[in-house]
């Protein structure tokens, strides 16, 4: 138990860290003073992970979990959390399919929309995992840009349909652009395009969303619809992303075609992790509240610096800092900052991931002294 204490107050927790105990950090106590040293760590900034692990619930169900390590199995617990996502959600469990991170409901549709011949659709830029395994799997890769505004043009995605296309892949909220699709143009295109192939919505970010504009796309499935998939992760507010547990929303029978594809196994670490995060509602908030003052932070920044920078709905940030990403993130390495990897064609453009507050200060910090 003294080994897991130590381990709680490392990686996070409601009421633990929202008294300021944050170990490691003494050296950064100083944010609103004169300079706030280097952390003695690499800040992860390019990786939209969740910066304070998993729960201290999480992390219990994971030490209580350790002898299971060697077995087989885990169907009780799978069933259970499968009925409490199936309450949380209002839907049937027989709507719902667990993959090895939501990567995997990804590339099992990506299988299924290559298996004959054709086309997928996405935006572009978006997430890669469905669209790259498609490619690989023989689909065409039909690219739509984003607009001027940076949001996904649905407009021009219906006009990029043709008759081979299988499936049309939506991230909402968008991925590396933090921007979402409004509710009901969202609504009437996914319900118009299903009608005659896959339409799959990817929802890792969908907890981080204020907006009364986005809506998430399960209403649909929840309403009978078929054609449609909609995926949710554990890797992001719950920080699992480790541990490899995803979630796909589909009318039954999709489920079992992707159940009957899939190739990974769910590990029971992750599993009972996960199980038990879903039902610690104070480590969320704690996370959203956390992840919104690290945002006002760097966003301040764009707005002091006059930097273009979209309005995050997300655990990151997407702004255009005018200089080549690779190198800029060199020279943010050097300053141990990670950031966020190229996404052609925005080569100007930088994704940074919210860290913590006093991490975030502390880049805002050396951005400003090497670049404004």
């Amino acid at each position: 138990m003294e080994q897991l204490t130590r381990r709680q107050i490392l990686l996070g927790g409601g009421a633990l860290l929202s008294s300021g105990a944050l170990p490691g950090f003494g050296l950064m106590q100083s944010a609103l003073a004169s300079d706030i040293p280097r952390p003695d760590h690499v800040i992860r900034a390019g990786t939209n992970e969740n910066p304070w692990g998993p729960s201290r619930v999480a992390l219990k169900a994971i030490m209580n979990s350790i002898d299971y390590s060697s077995q087989y199995g885990g169907r009780d617990v799978q069933a259970a959390f499968g009925k409490l996502l199936a309450a949380q959600n209002r839907i049937s469990q027989d709507h719902l399919a667990m993959g090895t991170g939501s990567g995997e409901i990804l590339k099992m549709a990506g299988m299924l929309a290559s298996m004959e011949k054709g086309s997928v659709v996405c935006a572009d830029p978006t997430y890669q995992d469905l669209v790259r395994y498609a490619g690989r799997a023989g689909a065409e890769i039909i690219r739509v840009p984003v607009d001027e505004q940076l949001n996904i043009d649905l407009e021009a995605m219906a006009s990029a349909i043709r008759r081979d296309t299988r499936l049309v892949y939506l991230v909402n909220p968008n991925n590396p652009i933090p921007a979402i699709i409004e509710k009901n143009a969202i609504r009437d295109f996914v319900l118009e395009v299903s009608k005659d192939r896959m339409v799959f919505v990817d929802e890792a970010y969908f907890e981080f969303v204020e907006d009364p504009d986005y809506g998430s796309m399960l209403e649909l499935v929840r309403e009978g619809h078929n054609n449609i998939i909609v995926t949710r992760t554990a890797s992001k507010i719950h920080g699992l992303a480790g541990l490899r547990i995803g979630f796909g929303y589909a009318h039954p029978d999709l489920i079992r075609e992707i159940e009957n594809r899939k190739t990974g196994q769910i590990n029971a670490l992750g599993l009972r992790a996960a199980y038990a995060s879903y039902q610690d509602q104070e480590f969320q908030d704690f996370t959203l509240r956390k992840n919104k003052e690290s945002l006002a932070i760097v966003q301040g920044m764009f707005e002091e610096l006059g930097l273009r920078y979209i309005k995050s709905n997300a655990n990151f940030c997407f702004f255009e800092n005018n200089r080549d990403v690779q190198e800029y993130n060199a020279v943010m390495l050097q300053h141990g900052i990670m950031s966020g990897r190229p996404f052609p064609p925005m080569t100007t453009w930088s994704r940074i991931s919210m860290a913590k507050p006093d991490e975030m200060r502390y880049f805002v910090q050396t951005y400003k002294k090497l670049f404004a």
